[in-house]
């Protein structure tokens, strides 16, 4: 398996039922499916502006991505980080998805509504690294701290 059926596979394995999780997907005419959080992965979510910024510079400086969601209306981005990383995540205005929270999710090959993947996981696994998600984050920040004060 490769590309968007792999990374279906992936995505739907943390499902309570991964065959109704893809049928779901299949079958609803948003293309999304609620799943829930904490088992392969957790989501960090950052105001649209910062996280644009932020993904911005995780692509300078890294090859390859773990996927990266965005909501309706480009508001709010969510980065898929490993299992845990949200119950230790402390940052100002950053929302943690984790155990015990379910997000919407599209369909990894298909265009959805209300939410769409920026970085379309590959289904390999990859996440993104807390540790270089917080950097980058904080770079962000400073460069727009830099642009509002016109030394950008």
């Amino acid at each position: 398996m490769t590309g968007a059926k792999t990374a279906v596979e992936w995505l739907a394995s943390v499902a309570p039922d991964p065959a109704a999780c893809r049928r779901e997907w299949e079958r609803d005419p948003l293309g999304v499916a609620l799943l829930p959080a904490g088992k392969a992965w957790d989501v960090l979510i950052l105001p649209g502006d910062l996280g644009y910024a932020t993904l911005d510079v995780l692509t300078r400086l890294l090859d390859r991505l773990g996927p990266v969601l965005v909501d309706f209306g480009d508001s709010r981005v969510g980065f898929l980080v490993p299992p845990g990383t949200a119950a230790r995540w402390l940052g100002t205005g950053i929302k943690a998805a984790g155990a015990g929270t379910w997000i919407v999710v599209p369909h990894p090959g298909r265009a959805a509504r209300g939410v769409r993947w920026l970085v379309p996981p590959d289904g390999s696994g990859t996440l993104t690294d807390p540790a270089l998600l917080e950097l980058a984050l904080h770079e962000a920040a400073a460069g727009a701290a830099r642009e509002r004060s016109g030394n950008g």
